[in-house]
């Protein structure tokens, strides 16, 4: 392997690492920096046992991972028979929560679906509800995400070998 193979080989292991860390650090982009890892690896050896079709299956995998994050503290809100406001508050509070970190991704849908449903029905049990079930979709989500990378990462290895 050249000395070009091998700086690609180091820092795709790298950036997968990095990946795998940001699945539970929320200010690092997991999914996507795995899958660039992962290129990089296929590169550095030329494209040999992983190419273009594997890889597009990848990158698949990789954007529903941010799918995934949307949706699952909205229909976990609406699984707790929210109304549309409060589902609508769950997908805004997740958004907003990213800004602030591991409390502001854990509390923002929970906070969203809360302020949505309190607008909708003023009754202070129906909101607390669809914030719990915002906050149980995005630790769900959030499960779903880990097995949707280590599929990624699952695949990577079965081409690599096969």
């Amino acid at each position: 392997m050249t000395a070009l193979g091998i700086t690609l080989l180091l820092l795709g292991v790298g950036l997968v690492l990095a990946g795998l860390a940001g699945l539970l650090l929320p200010a690092i982009p997991g999914a996507p920096l795995m899958f660039v890892g992962l290129v990089l690896v296929a590169w550095a050896e030329d494209f040999q046992y992983v190419g273009v079709t594997t890889l597009a299956v990848l990158a698949g995998l990789a954007l529903l991972t941010y799918l995934v994050d949307l949706a699952a503290g909205i229909l976990g809100a609406r699984h707790f028979g929210a109304s549309g406001r409060a589902m609508i508050g769950a997908g805004i509070g997740a958004l907003l929560g990213l800004f602030f970190g591991l409390p502001g991704i854990i509390l923002g849908p929970f906070i969203g679906a809360c302020v949505g449903e309190l607008t909708a029905v003023a009754d202070l049990k129906a909101a607390s509800r669809a914030g719990v079930g915002a906050t149980v979709g995005l630790v769900l989500g959030a499960a779903l995400k880990i097995a949707i990378a280590f599929t990624m990462l699952g695949i990577f290895v079965f081409m690599r070998l096969a």
